[in-house]
């Protein structure tokens, strides 16, 4: 099997063709399209509403989606549960393939948990079936979307103003 580093030609080409495409001597590359363009955000729009909610920093500095990034800046996004850290290498305005895009930048983000540290919520064995009523409750406390009494409230036939049955004194609908 073919290594997917710099000495394949194939991937060797498509580093010639990024550079070709990206910027000249001295120019810059707006920082939404770069993180897009080295697979840092999966779309476009992603990487500029990061920017826009402050998720984006350019050495320290939250930016705007159209702020200009240079050769040796350091770049924190913070995505998915997790930050990443990396300091640009070469600038690129069009998406690239994965291989190409590793080249583009210098990636020294934290390691991500392991698995196991993520607690899956609301997994069942396969074959289990459908989660009965108390299972679904179950799952639901787990969350922290329900307390003791579910989702009752008031309007509901469990909430406070229920008395009971029909035709008991109190009932509105009695008389």
């Amino acid at each position: 099997m073919a290594s997917e580093s710099a000495e394949d030609p194939r991937t060797a080409a498509a580093v010639a063709a990024a550079e070709a495409a990206g910027p000249g001597a001295g120019e810059s590359v707006r920082i939404d399209s770069w993180i897009w363009s080295v697979r840092l955000v999966k779309t476009r729009s992603l990487g500029a509403a990061a920017c826009r909610g402050g998720h984006v920093r350019v050495n320290g500095e939250r930016v705007k989606p159209s702020h200009s990034v240079r050769v040796g800046d350091e770049v924190r996004l913070r995505a998915e549960t997790r930050e990443r850290v990396v300091v640009v290498r070469r600038l690129i305005r069009k998406r690239v393939g994965a291989p190409v895009a590793v080249q583009c930048y210098v990636d020294n983000s934290p390691p991500p948990p392991p698995r196991e540290a993520v607690a899956p919520a609301g997994v069942r064995d396969r074959g289990a079936g459908r989660p009965t009523k108390r299972d679904r409750r179950d799952m639901d406390r787990l969350r922290g979307l329900g307390g003791p009494g579910g989702f009752a409230g008031p309007g509901s036939f469990a909430g406070p103003g229920w008395t009971g049955g029909a035709g008991e004194p109190g009932d509105p609908g009695a008389a």
